[in-house]
């Protein structure tokens, strides 16, 4: 980068909890790294610091802000607050942008006592998730920012609808994937089969809204094909049991959460989604990308990613038989299995891939920076 074009680019500062695994702040790293460095200069602050993503962005030479904060009511709030203060002003933020819950409910106070010019959050699941006091808090942040970037239709619709967030606050940039770490090509993880059945598989955090017992019931209702759930979360005794309850066995393995992601998803044929809800799921996209066939439930993002019968599956969320008669259709037509997983994964790379999400949120950025 010249010396001419760093002078014209935009300091701008992302927020999340986290840098580890997680969607948000894959989405937050993923965001940051592909930013034109001709427009943009990204800083990222985090709560807490370490995650293998903040080492990511550090080795990119995006400065990452370990703010040391544990908990919104940790005395040391006001610290951390303080903390970022200096921040914003010492580095002459312009835009900070908050990607996650808590982010939403600490970073966007603070950037508006320090009269950042523009100031924006996020809204990257479901309101119905959220604790009722949390929400409550939401609505009032709603009214701090100058926008809110959601990352699913599906998501802005219920903002509007149940929240009164005006439609013109409201600006969609969908989740964006890193086609050249998730592609068909790569090494494998190795799985417990190797008698050359098809493997239907999820990876996922083991959580109550991700439908996973929906899952284990539609996969006891079908024949010739291993299951593979990738994820820890608090369901996960839960689920082994109910495993055990429906005669699985051997058929079915659970692995606990993984960093090489992409090498499981290349041992999956067809990745199911099974979730009771959803925004826009990074763990379906990146299946897609891996040449998976999906099979996704009908709720939230879902549709907005897998187009029934030309890029995927999809069935009614929550409806085991539906779901145990979609794994059957292309579990007998290995031709149709096959079509369905190219075509998403050209979906995933033509208009999910990171750099377009990062043209998107960069389009996004200059429209209220300009404003």
């Amino acid at each position: 980068m010249t010396e001419r074009e760093t002078a014209r680019a935009t300091p701008v500062l992302l927020a999340a909890r986290e840098l580890g695994l997680g969607g948000s702040e894959r989405q937050v790293a993923e965001t940051a790294l592909a930013l034109d460095r001709r427009h943009f200069e990204p800083h990222v602050a985090c709560f807490t610091g370490g995650g293998f993503r903040a080492r990511e962005l550090t080795g990119a030479g995006v400065p990452v802000l370990d703010l040391g904060l544990r908990s919104l009511m940790a005395p040391s709030m006001v610290l951390s607050a303080s903390r970022l203060g200096r921040y914003l002003s010492g580095h002459g933020i312009q835009l900070v942008h908050a990607f996650d819950v808590p982010a939403n409910l600490f970073a966007v106070p603070v950037a508006r006592w320090n009269r950042v010019p523009v100031v924006l959050s996020s809204q990257r699941a479901h309101r119905g998730l959220t604790p009722g006091p949390q929400r409550h808090l939401l609505r009032l942040i709603d009214r701090m920012v100058d926008g809110i970037v959601v990352n699913s239709q599906s998501v802005a619709r219920e903002l509007a609808g149940e929240d009164g967030v005006p439609a013109s606050m409201i600006r969609l940039a969908y989740n964006g994937v890193d086609t050249a770490a998730f592609s068909p090509d790569g090494p494998r993880a190795p799985i417990p089969w190797t008698d050359g059945e098809p493997v239907a598989g999820i990876v996922c955090a083991l959580r109550p809204e991700k439908g996973l017992h929906v899952l284990l019931e539609a996969f006891a209702k079908v024949r010739n094909v291993r299951l593979l759930i990738v994820g820890s979360g608090p369901l996960r005794g839960e689920l082994e049991g109910r495993a055990r309850e429906l005669g699985l066995g051997a058929a079915c393995h659970f692995q606990p959460a993984v960093a090489n992601v992409a090498e499981w998803l290349r041992a999956i044929d067809i990745f199911v989604l099974p979730s009771l809800s959803e925004a826009l799921s990074n763990s379906l996209l990146e299946a897609m990308a891996c040449g998976c066939c999906p099979i996704a439930s009908d709720t939230g993002g879902n549709p907005e990613l897998v187009t029934h019968g030309e890029t995927g599956l999809l069935f009614p969320s929550g409806d085991a038989n539906a779901l145990a008669s979609r794994l059957r259709i292309v579990l007998a037509d290995p031709e149709l299995r096959h079509r369905l997983a190219a075509a998403a994964e050209h979906r995933a790379r033509s208009t999910f891939a990171r750099e377009s999400a990062a043209v998107r949120m960069g389009a996004i950025y200059r429209e209220f920076l300009g404003s």
